[in-house]
């Protein structure tokens, strides 16, 4: 009876293991639709969470202005949080797997501070006669030009870095280009900064500290079109991913076409973050902190099971943040990167702390 029993625990272990692994996703699943519907019920008007079921139910209420709140102005907020969260967080996961760098983000490739030069452009060098018309007539959330600025900012980066990393083979070396992108176009829109009117100045920094808030219906739709394409790219990538987790000698013994998977994944990260970035400002330390988060939680490095993981945790963690920047009860509510900072940062330092653990997860 021992040796059978010997016998058949290797074959039970693999079975085990997947099924903790579903049990957790679906638990994340669950924690996403708990913190969507928390995400609408909060604000400075308290609904009740059955009204606000009912609500996206399509069930009558008794209240028609928890109808319009609801439908209106929290679940395309809410839908934002969602769609930020998932692309974030997957985006910060294929930086760190194909520069096996644990500290790598969305921002590593210095997409983020080109949309941020974007904006800039638009609200400082463009004067009062551009931007601060188009934020005061259409709101800050709602400036297409604002929008327009920042992708175009974040796709002439990534042009760049897609034209530089075809000649860049060293991957640690494309993340220090990367970074060196960042600090210029940061110097530049410091210079402007030093030269714009103080009014100019404040405009961007509320862009600066983000919001899922400020997105239309219109928008929500381009927004998770183009999340839903990047969603696309990261989830076909799967093999590659594990491919280079091993190394690219590894990868091309292996039959991979490494350029061509670098590109495949640097288009995911640019649309995801490009995009993201242009309709909600930067949003920091989801796509740092998530991805370890989910390597701690699923105990596997296996990106087809890390990738819907980090979506959902992502997605759960934005809308938490998103809870806890509504203040309940008052008027007040905190810029969304400040809160996804003070709980990112703690996990950050835990990375550091932990080196010898994340080694083992990109070797």
């Amino acid at each position: 009876m021992s040796t059978a029993f010997l016998t058949a625990a290797p074959a039970v272990a693999p079975v085990v293991r997947r099924s903790r692994t579903a049990g957790l996703l679906l638990a994340l699943l669950g924690l996403v639709a708990l913190a969507f519907v928390l995400d609408i019920a909060l604000g400075p008007v308290r609904i009740p969470l059955p009204a606000v079921v009912r609500i996206l139910l399509g069930q009558p209420t008794d209240t028609p202005a928890w109808v319009f709140i609801v439908q209106q102005i929290r679940l395309p907020k809410a839908l934002t949080a969602l769609a930020v969260g998932s692309g974030l967080a997957v985006s910060g996961l294929q930086m760190q797997t194909l520069f096996r760098n644990p500290l790598a983000g969305p921002s590593a490739l210095g997409l983020t501070a080109g949309a941020a030069l974007g904006v800039a452009a638009v609200m400082m060098a463009g004067g009062s006669v551009v931007g601060s018309y188009a934020i005061r007539t259409l709101g800050l959330g709602g400036s297409w030009g604002l929008v327009l600025a920042a992708t175009t900012g974040a796709a002439l980066v990534m042009g760049l870095v897609l034209v530089l990393s075809a000649r860049v083979r060293d991957n640690v070396v494309l993340l220090i280009v990367g970074l060196m992108i960042a600090s210029v176009t940061g110097a530049i829109v410091s210079l402007w900064q030093y030269f714009s009117a103080p009014e100019q100045i404040q405009e961007y920094l509320l862009w600066t500290f983000g919001s899922v808030g400020g997105v239309t219906g219109r928008q929500l739709a381009v927004l998770a079109t183009v999340v839903a394409v990047g969603l696309g790219l990261a989830f076909a990538s799967a093999k590659p991913l594990n491919a280079l987790l091993l190394g690219e000698n590894y990868a091309r013994s292996m039959g991979l076409s490494v350029g061509r998977s670098r590109t495949l994944i640097i288009a995911s990260t640019s649309l995801l973050a490009g995009a993201i970035t242009a309709f909600c400002g930067p949003i920091g330390f989801v796509g740092l902190a998530v991805p370890h988060l989910v390597r701690a939680l699923l105990r596997t490095a296996d990106h087809r099971v890390l990738l819907p993981g980090s979506c959902l945790a992502g997605a759960a963690l934005t809308l938490g943040c998103d809870c806890l920047a509504q203040l309940p009860g008052s008027q007040t509510a905190l810029p969304l990167s400040v809160v996804t900072s003070l709980l990112g940062a703690p996990v950050v330092l835990w990375v550091v702390l932990r080196r010898s653990n994340i080694r083992s997860s990109f070797s």
